[in-house]
Order: structure tokens, then C-alpha cells, then sequence
């Protein structure tokens, strides 16, 4: 590489922008307020010191962003900087300057996809707006997920066993095609000759299992000659053969007889462990309420301090089944190390546990705002009756008291799904004759036990819910509505809700560069000055005027 300084932005094609656009365009108003956002020393680690020189890192790092703000493809990105003036201006270019080949912007990409080079360019450009003035920690931020659909076609079950064997095929065809020809049926060119695309299968589930189980013979037709003594051994390391034979553990197995069957229900391996596609192996199913996809999950945190834009300050893409909460204490760790930990942190329930209040609070200073799960006990459902919160916990004697005054007889440690729980258990001596029994528990012949948090995680648990009824509350929680609106944005106007390339490394560098691309649009909209009083509707002042007051 040999860097270049684009410092200095061309006299004429200063003048020929600002004439051209007097008012300015979001990249001229990007480049006027942080100056030069990529320089190649930057970029110093991705490149060889020798061989031939390359296109300037930098500028193909700021043309990726701006590809992403208007949602362009890489030849219409090229084209861009190529007859463009205000391109021009953002990356410090004579107006003759021819550019660069589209292909540079893909090479370009499959860089930043290595190890966590995407989340440094995203770093690059946190500490320009850090240094501008524009963003500060230990402010006020707020984070939110939403689906992304993978970039390849959706399968069945049924579907996706028949295009492994035939991409398997493909694959074997163009690396060793004399060995691959003594192995043909005559049944595969109708078969596999064409994508596999298969609708209502007649019969039901009979049907259904015999056209699998005729996928699974041809399938391990092909992976027991792969695998053969006399067999080549390149066709193991094929890409495709190793797909074909993990989706042949996930979806079939052996019986007791040694047939090859199809696995259904229960026998079948959980969502995060099988492909959906041999295309993309790191897609994958998941549900989520009312929305049912096949691809990942992207979590976006913002800044949303009063006085500052509201900016991207951080990016996770995910496989689509990796839950919420599982993303909470990276995020505050990644935000502490690039020094832009938030004092107080918005998040809605998915994010929230008692343990992530403490951690986030002892570790890094952070306020965990958000609502914690509601008791969902009968008796809390109801409104009526002895919930969890009606026990007095005697933290010192290891005891509940119930509200008639009883105390238990047992305080034992549970592990409930990975966390560490306390049941206090009364005596069936006392609860048997209690007439509020009906009341407290719906057995007949057991007594009431209550299972609790360590007493840290309680105390907040308690605390949380009491405090998210109070309207003060709700008053500081409302902020995290704006996080939709990012992830709104982002969705309609650069197209984030699907996959642009194949593979959560690739997927993730969409994401950021998706960022940043906010980030640059939020800068051009964004006025430092103090913003003028909006205007009332006319209806609302004309039934004032009229003496209807509208509450």
C-alpha cells in the first residue's frame, strides 16, 4: 500500500460543488464536519508493504458507507465516484478523476469480513465524531434487535435434503468429473438436474418420508464413495460434501435394523445446530412472536442524548436463534473498551434479568433501564391471592414468612436453567389447616414453597417492579421508543432487513457499513442550533379558538 493524503480537497472542485449544491448534500456536510473520516495509515494492517499499488483503503472505506446510504450497488457505487461532484468533494478528488473498478468495493468487503475489522471501521469513525464534538460516553443509549432474512432461497426440510445432494453434485462435477460418472443413477439428471423445488407432496406425511428417505439412500450413496479407501481425498474437503455430511447427522439416522430414516419432532437436532440452506450454513430458523424467518438477528445501539445527534455507537449481528439477553453484557463490555459506556442504558424486557441490573451496574457504572419480567405466578395473574411479593424473606435465618405469620421449615439452593435459585418450603403442619389456603396454593395436599433470587437479585427484582408502575418511570423509559425508529430507517431506506451477501461474517460488515451509513445521514439532518417551536395544527387552533378544548 502506499498511502495517500486526500487532506485537502481540490480548489476546483470546491467551487464547482458549492455552486453546483449551495445548500450542500448530506456528503459534502459530512466531509465539512469531520474532515477527512478514513485515512489510509488506518488501513495499514490490511494491505502488503510491496507489490503493486492499490486504490487508497480510505476512500474505498468511505465510498462503501456511501454505497450503503443510498443503497447502491457496487458498479452504481463506482459510477458515483466517477460523475458525481459532491462524491468528489466528500473524498477529496479532481473532478477528472476516473475512479476505480467496481470489482476493489467486493475485494474490499471480504477484508473488513476478516476477524473484527468491520467493528474497527465503525471504530474509526466513533472516535471522528468523539473528536468533533459529537458524541460523548456516559450519556444516555438505548438498544434494540430486529430479523434480518438470509440471501438465499427459504427451504422445507424436504427441499433443502435434495438441493444438499444436488450442490454436493455440482460440486464433485467441476472438481473430479471421472470419478463422479460410474457413481450416476439413471434417476439423478431428472432429480438433481435442476434446483430442487417441491410444493404439496401427495400422501401426507407417508409421502413425505418415503421422498426424504429416497434423498437420504442417494445422499449416502455419495458420501460412502466420497469416503471410500479408494477414493480421492480432496472430495472430503469439499466445501459442499462437508454440508451434505452434517445435514445428513441433523436430518436422518439409523435404525435398529440399519435403514436410513428420517428424523421428525423430537429426534430432530435444535434450530442454532441445523442449516437451513447449503448456501449459507450460518442461517438459520427461528420464531419470534408472530414472525417466523430463516437468516439472523442484528442488535443496534444509539446514543440519544438531548443535546447530540443520535448516532449508531454499536453493531452485533447474530444467528437469528441467539436470544436477546445473551447480547447484553458484550455490548456493555464493547462500549466500556471503546470508552463509550453509557451512565444509563434503555432496554426493553429480552435485554433484562436482575443479574444483568447488578453486573452492568458493578462492572461499568451503567444504569440497566428497562422492565423486568412480571411475576407470572396464579396467583399474581389473578390479582388475588399470595404472590411471591406477599412473603417477607429473613435473609439472615435463611426463612419466609408467609402472610399469616408461619415461617418455613426448609431453605434449599435450586439451579433452574443456569440460574441460582433459593426455595423456602412450609409444613404441610401448617399450611393444611390455613384458611387462606385456597388463596396461597391450588394443591390439595402439598404445602406452599416460594423460590427466590440471591438476595441481591431479588432486592432489585422487587425493586424494579415497584419502581416501573410509578409514571416517573414511565416518563424515563419512554426514550427507548426511538429505537424503533432507527430500526425503521434502517430497514426502509437501506435496506437492512435482508442479507445483501452469505455468511455472518459478511452479514455483520452489511450491518456496520448499514451504521454508518445512518450515522452520515444523521449528521446532514442534524442542526446544532436550538429547534424552532413546530407549528399548530390549524383544526386544533381553530376548535380552540371555538371554545372546543381537545385534551
Amino acid at each position: 500500500m502506499r498511502p495517500a493524503s486526500f487532506q485537502r480537497i481540490p480548489p476546483v472542485t470546491v467551487r464547482t460543488a458549492w455552486a453546483a449544491c449551495p445548500r450542500g448534500t448530506p456528503v459534502m456536510l459530512m466531509r465539512d464536519r469531520l474532515d477527512v473520516v478514513f485515512a489510509d495509515e488506518d488501513f495499514a494492517h490490511l494491505y502488503p508493504a510491496d507489490g503493486r499499488p492499490g486504490f487508497s483503503p480510505g476512500q474505498l472505506a468511505l465510498v462503501s458507507v456511501l454505497q450503503f446510504a443510498e443503497n447502491l450497488s457496487d458498479r452504481a457505487a463506482a459510477d458515483a465516484v466517477r460523475t458525481r461532484i459532491d462524491w468528489k468533494y466528500g473524498l477529496g478528488l479532481e473532478l477528472d478523476d476516473p475512479g476505480f473498478d467496481y470489482s476493489m468495493l467486493s475485494e474490499f468487503r471480504a477484508r473488513l469480513a476478516e476477524g473484527d475489522r468491520a467493528d474497527q471501521l465503525l471504530q474509526l469513525m466513533l472516535d471522528r465524531l468523539v473528536a468533533a464534538g459529537l458524541l460523548k460516553g456516559r450519556g444516555r443509549q438505548r438498544t434494540d434487535a430486529t430479523h434480518v432474512l438470509a440471501a438465499v432461497r427459504r427451504l422445507s426440510r424436504l427441499e433443502l435434503a435434495g438441493e444438499s445432494v444436488r450442490a454436493a453434485l455440482e460440486e464433485i462435477a467441476e472438481a473430479d468429473p471421472d470419478w463422479l460418472v460410474p457413481l450416476i443413477e439413471p434417476e439423478w439428471a431428472k432429480r438433481y438436474g435442476r434446483k430442487v423445488e417441491i410444493g404439496k407432496v401427495p400422501g401426507g406425511k407417508v409421502a413425505v418420508r418415503e421422498r426424504a428417505e429416497e434423498f437420504g439412500r442417494d445422499g449416502q450413496r455419495l458420501l460412502t464413495a466420497a469416503w471410500a479407501a479408494d477414493a480421492p481425498p480432496r472430495l472430503q474437503m469439499l466445501r459442499q460434501v462437508e454440508i451434505l455430511r452434517q445435514v445428513w447427522i441433523h436430518q436422518y439416522y439409523w435404525d435398529r435394523e440399519g435403514q436410513l430414516r428420517w428424523r421428525e419432532g423430537t429426534a430432530l437436532p435444535p434450530a442454532s445446530l441445523r442449516f437451513d440452506s447449503p448456501y449459507d450454513t450460518d442461517a438459520h430458523y427461528c420464531v419470534k412472536r408472530d414472525v417466523e424467518w430463516s437468516g439472523y438477528r442484528v442488535h443496534f445501539t444509539e446514543s440519544c442524548d438531548q443535546d447530540l445527534p443520535h448516532l449508531v455507537v454499536h453493531v452485533a449481528t447474530t444467528i437469528a436463534p441467539v436470544q436477546d439477553g445473551q447480547l447484553t453484557e458484550k455490548i456493555h463490555d464493547d462500549l466500556a473498551t471503546r470508552r463509550l459506556a453509557p451512565a444509563e442504558h434503555i432496554v426493553d424486557t429480552a435485554y433484562l434479568t436482575p443479574a444483568h441490573v447488578e453486573r452492568a451496574q458493578r462492572v461499568h457504572g451503567i444504569t440497566l433501564l428497562g422492565p423486568i419480567l412480571a411475576d407470572n405466578s396464579r396467583q399474581a395473574k389473578a390479582g388475588s391471592g399470595f404472590d411471591k411479593a406477599a412473603f417477607t424473606i429473613d435473609w439472615v435465618n435463611e426463612q419466609a414468612i408467609c402472610p399469616r405469620g408461619a415461617t418455613s421449615a426448609s431453605w434449599t439452593k435450586l439451579n433452574i436453567s443456569g440460574h441460582t435459585y433459593l426455595q423456602a418450603r412450609f409444613a404441610e403442619t401448617d399450611c393444611r389447616p390455613c384458611p387462606d389456603r385456597a388463596r396461597c396454593t391450588s394443591s390439595a395436599t402439598r404445602a406452599r414453597s416460594v423460590a427466590v433470587l440471591p438476595r441481591a437479585l431479588h432486592e432489585i427484582q422487587m425493586r424494579n417492579r415497584l419502581d416501573q408502575q410509578t409514571e416517573q418511570w414511565q416518563r424515563r423509559y419512554a426514550i427507548r421508543a426511538g429505537i424503533e425508529a432507527t430500526l425503521s430507517q434502517n430497514v426502509r431506506t437501506h435496506g437492512l432487513r435482508r442479507a445483501r451477501y452469505r455468511g455472518l461474517a459478511r452479514t455483520h460488515v452489511q450491518h456496520v457499513l448499514t451504521a454508518m451509513a445512518c450515522n452520515l445521514s444523521r449528521l446532514a439532518d442534524w442542526n446544532d442550533t436550538a429547534p424552532s417551536a413546530r407549528r399548530a395544527p390549524r383544526f386544533r387552533t381553530l376548535c380552540n379558538t371555538a371554545g372546543f378544548a381537545i385534551t
